[in-house]
C-alpha cells in the first residue's frame, strides 16, 4: 500500500500473523486437525471414546494398557495442537473419573512424557486450558457452511453430551465475534502512531461493536447449556491441581518430575482476548486481580501472549485520547470501556445462574436422594463451589475486574 506522495507506508506495528492470530479467525486456530497420523492412533481411540470410558470407569485401565509414544514426530503447529487437546481430555478424563474424592497423585509415564512433550513445544502448561478446549477444538460439519452453532461440533468430547457441545461451541462464538475488535486494535495504534483521528475514530467504533456482538453471542449460553449438567458433570473436568483442595498436594508427572505439580484449571481468563482489550484500553485490575489475570496469561499460546505484550508496549491509547481533546475520541473510548464493562456484568449473570444458583439446586437434590457415584452421577463438586476452575474467589474477583474496567472511563 502506497502514501500519497508515492513512498510505501510502514508497516504496521501489529502484523497478526506474526501472532499467530488469523484475520478471519482471530485466536481460533484455523481449521484445526482432526486426526493425528497413524502411529498415534491409540491415543485418538481413547479420546474418541471418553465420554464412554469415563462414565463407565474404564478410562484409567485403558490409559494403563496404552502404548508408550514419543512425541517426536508429530509435525507442525496443527499437529501438536490436537495432540495437546487429545492428551488434555485424557489427563483431565483420567483424574477425574471417579470424582473429587477419587482422584489420583500419579499421571502414569506413557502419558505423562508425551504430554510434558507436546506442551513444552507449544509453550503450553500440560493441563487443559482455554486454548485447547475452545480455540483448537471445533470442527464445521459442512466444510463449505458458515460458523454458526447449527455447522459446528467439537472435534473431542467428555462426559455432558449436548451441554458440553453447547459450552464449548458458545464460548467459540463469543471468540468469533471478537475478531473485528482485535483487527480494530491493529489500526488503533497504528492510527495514533499516525496521528490519524479519523482512523482512530472508527477504530474504536469498531471494537465497542464487536465487545458488545460478544456479549450477543454470549447470552446464547442459556439456549445451548443445562446448568444442572454444567455444575455437576462438566465443572469438574475443567477443574486443575493448584488452589484446589481436593488435589491440594498436586500432580505427579511420572518420568517429568518426582515432585508434584500444580496447574490451574481452565478458564475465561485464559482467553487472550480480553487481556489484549484491557491493555488497548489501559485497564488497570487492582493487585491481586492483575497477578491472577498476569499468570493466566502462561495459560495462553506463546505467540498469543506475545500479542497481549506488544500491545502493552504500544503508545498509550488512553493518554492520547485526553492530550487530543477530542470530545468525538473521548466519547468512542468511553463506548468501549462501557461495553466492556457491560460484558463483563453479563458474565457475573452467567457464573451465579451456573455456579451459585446450580450449586444451591444440586445441594438440595443431593439432600433428598443421598449421594451418587462419581461425576458422571451427577454428584455435586463441593471443592470448588466459591471458586473458578481456575482456582480464583470467583465473584469477588469477577466483580472486582468489572468494577475497575468501569474506572476506566475518561470523565467529562
Amino acid at each position: 500500500m502506497e502514501a500519497g506522495d508515492g513512498t510505501e507506508e510502514p508497516p504496521l506495528p501489529l502484523a497478526l500473523p506474526r501472532f499467530q492470530v488469523s484475520e478471519e479467525f482471530g485466536f481460533l486456530l484455523p481449521d484445526p486437525l482432526t486426526e493425528l497420523p497413524a502411529p498415534y492412533s491409540p491415543w485418538m481411540e481413547i479420546a474418541q471414546e471418553l465420554p464412554q470410558l469415563i462414565e463407565s470407569h474404564q478410562l484409567r485401565s485403558h490409559v494403563h494398557q496404552m502404548p508408550q509414544l514419543s512425541a517426536r514426530h508429530l509435525r507442525g503447529r496443527e499437529e501438536l495442537h490436537l495432540a495437546h487437546l487429545v492428551l488434555s481430555f485424557i489427563t483431565m478424563g483420567y483424574v477425574w473419573q471417579e470424582g473429587e474424592e477419587g482422584t489420583v497423585q500419579v499421571l502414569p509415564r506413557n502419558l505423562a512424557i508425551p504430554y510434558w512433550e507436546v506442551s513444552e513445544a507449544l509453550g503450553l502448561p500440560p493441563i487443559l486450558s482455554h486454548a485447547d478446549f475452545v480455540l483448537a477444538n471445533w470442527r464445521k460439519k459442512d466444510p463449505n457452511g458458515p460458523l454458526e452453532i447449527e455447522n459446528l461440533d467439537t472435534i473431542i468430547k467428555l462426559p455432558g453430551g449436548e451441554s458440553l457441545r453447547g459450552f464449548i461451541l458458545v464460548t467459540l462464538l463469543v471468540e468469533k465475534a471478537a475478531v473485528p475488535g482485535i483487527k480494530a486494535i491493529v489500526r488503533a495504534l497504528h492510527a495514533i502512531l499516525q496521528h490519524d483521528e479519523e482512523t482512530l475514530q472508527r477504530a474504536l467504533e469498531e471494537l465497542a461493536g464487536a465487545i458488545e456482538a460478544m456479549s450477543e453471542a454470549l447470552r446464547r449460553m442459556h439456549d445451548y447449556v443445562d446448568p444442572a449438567v454444567f455444575y455437576a458433570v462438566i465443572r469438574i473436568f475443567l477443574s486443575g491441581w493448584k488452589d484446589n483442595p481436593a488435589m491440594p498436594e498436586g500432580l505427579i508427572y511420572e518420568g517429568v518430575s518426582s515432585e508434584p505439580m500444580a496447574y490451574s484449571g481452565g478458564s475465561a481468563a485464559q482467553s487472550t482476548v480480553l487481556h489484549a482489550f484491557d491493555e488497548l484500553l489501559g485497564i488497570r485490575h487492582r493487585e491481586d486481580s492483575t497477578a491472577f489475570l498476569h499468570r493466566m496469561r502462561d495459560y495462553m499460546p506463546r505467540p498469543h501472549r506475545a500479542f497481549v505484550e506488544e500491545i502493552h508496549r504500544a503508545p498509550s491509547l488512553k493518554q492520547h485520547v485526553l492530550s487530543s481533546g477530542d470530545m468525538q475520541l473521548q466519547a468512542a473510548f468511553n463506548h468501549c470501556v462501557s461495553a466492556l464493562t457491560d460484558f463483563r456484568s453479563y458474565h457475573i449473570t452467567i457464573v451465579t445462574k451456573y455456579i451459585t444458583i446450580a450449586a444451591a439446586k444440586a445441594k438440595a437434590r443431593q439432600a433428598e436422594q443421598g449421594a451418587g457415584a462419581g461425576p458422571a452421577m451427577g454428584k455435586p463438586p463441593s471443592a470448588l463451589e466459591a471458586k473458578g476452575t481456575g482456582g480464583s474467589h470467583i465473584f469477588s474477583f469477577l466483580k472486582s475486574i468489572r468494577d475497575t474496567t468501569r474506572e476506566g472511563m475518561i470523565s467529562a
